[in-house]
């Protein structure tokens, strides 16, 4: 028994490409004799490649079919006029392909063809989902990584210096429109119905940058670089919004960065409003600012996250982690006897005792040793200072009850996660634009965000070309 296909004419090459999947499907089956062991890999890898011929005719037919030829159009109202046809390449997850289109001159001399406005391409022929994916790829590792993984897996077949170059394009599109993105992306987001608190806090990050070094005075030496550039290390900023149930679990976390020379204040009202976006849709909702005792941290967190924003006061806490470090450390010069047994002493006192703070301190001051050094550190002094500037941040027992984290590990994950994991390599050395194209687009990958936020990005650039009268 055999299947006829009927395909027509204008499809041959795709009937051809679906002709040749099947001729090496047959080829293999025959190829195989009973009992013997086979090279299956040889096979998935003619295979693929016959796959991706059928992939690549399919979009040469559909992309065609997105051509006009007509003397003139509209483009958003602005009128075109045909300049001649000629042969385009379009990058396609499979692979590039070429076809013959219409190309329209503007008023201003701009030349644009249908096919590329209707589908949203990208600039220079990247269709939008092969864009979308190699973006990923790049905000996960390095250019050269992407194109081994693609290698590997017998898709995206286009060198890193392609990864590199369309990823950008991606990440300047996201950062033009991140406001209006990240707006959208709010509104569709769902609180879960375990939902309890939202929690939000800030931190900062080292990233190594490339900026220029001054030059030596004289006359430079033979071969030394016209422009001298250094790696330095600046202070970039991440921020988290983390939405966690009654026992102060996160369920979900959103994240956001900006490098160091971004604006941190705008990364504070993004995350203010979208926790006021939440709350519009859960009231009832308890909010929580949490992060270490850095005073430029908290001034963010306080200008933007007030109860006229968000409709009622939020709670604030320091993290409980970096409080016992430094009780620690005090403790081994109040109490060398029994360092260790005070700290689990004062740990306990905090969890479970809203005024717990305040005894510290008085215990912390009675000690006598507030000024006893420990190389170039006076732990006893640090632990005073503290407790004394974030009392009233403190209350840990009340936070428990309450059922909000004590904790910031979400903002240090997202540091290492969004910053260091990816920027912070060996040798690497960033600007401050491409920096941020990749910032950015991580962030929203890591929020479980990507598929929606590319989406949302690239949709401006269809357009609707129609006959001109």
């Amino acid at each position: 028994m055999s299947m006829v296909i009927e395909i027509p004419e204008e499809f041959k090459k795709l009937g051809e490409a679906v002709r040749g999947v099947v001729a090496t499907v047959i080829e293999q089956t025959k190829a195989a004799p009973r009992g013997k062991a086979v090279d299956y890999a040889l096979f998935e890898d003619r295979l693929a490649e016959a796959c991706a011929q059928v992939e690549c005719a399919g979009h040469d037919a559909a992309l065609g079919a997105l051509d006009i030829d007509q003397p003139c159009v509209l483009v958003e109202g602005v009128k075109y006029v045909r300049a001649g046809r000629a042969e385009a390449t379009y990058y396609t997850l499979a692979g590039p392909t070429e076809r013959e289109r219409t190309l329209y001159r503007g008023p201003d001399g701009k030349v644009v063809d249908a096919i590329s406005l209707r589908a949203g391409v990208v600039a220079g022929g990247w269709l939008p989902k092969t864009a979308q994916a190699m973006a990923h790829e790049l905000q996960k590792g390095t250019a050269r990584e992407a194109e081994s993984t693609a290698r590997e897996l017998k898709r995206l077949p286009y060198s890193r210096t392609a990864f590199d170059n369309v990823a950008h394009l991606v990440g300047e599109h996201y950062v033009a429109r991140h406001e209006d993105v990240e707006e959208a992306l709010i509104e569709e987001f769902i609180v879960p119905a375990q939902a309890a608190s939202l929690t939000a806090s800030v931190d900062r990050v080292s990233v190594p940058m490339s900026e220029p070094r001054a030059r030596p005075r004289g006359r430079p030496r033979k071969g030394a670089p016209k422009n001298p550039i250094e790696r330095v290390f600046r202070m970039a900023y991440c921020g988290t919004l983390s939405v966690c149930d009654a026992a102060g679990e996160v369920l979900h976390t959103i994240r956001y960065g900006r490098m160091p020379a971004g604006d941190a204040q705008n990364l504070c009202e993004g995350m203010a409003a979208d926790a006021q976006r939440l709350l519009a849709q859960r009231p009832d909702l308890a909010v929580q600012l949490l992060c270490d005792g850095a005073p430029e941290m908290w001034n963010l967190l306080e200008a933007e996250f007030t109860e006229t924003v968000l409709g009622k006061k939020p709670h604030e806490n320091v993290d409980f982690h970096h409080l016992l470090e430094k009780l620690g450390n005090a403790a081994k010069v109040s109490h060398p006897q029994n360092a260790s047994a005070t700290t689990d002493r004062w740990q306990l006192r905090l969890l479970n005792h809203s005024e717990a703070s305040q005894g510290i301190l008085e215990e912390l001051l009675a000690s006598g040793r507030e000024f006893v050094r420990v190389g170039d550190e006076t732990p006893v002094h640090d632990a005073i200072t503290y407790l004394q500037n974030h009392s009233h941040r403190m209350d840990f027992a009340e936070a428990r009850r309450l059922g909000l984290p004590i904790g910031s590990g979400p903002v240090e994950a997202s540091c290492k996660s969004l910053f260091n994991i990816r920027l912070d390599r060996s040798g690497s050395r960033w600007k401050e634009e491409t920096g941020e194209h990749i910032v950015q687009l991580r962030a929203v990958a890591l929020s479980d965000r990507w598929g929606p936020a590319i989406s949302k990005t690239l949709a401006p650039l269809r357009k609707a070309v129609r006959l001109a009268a």
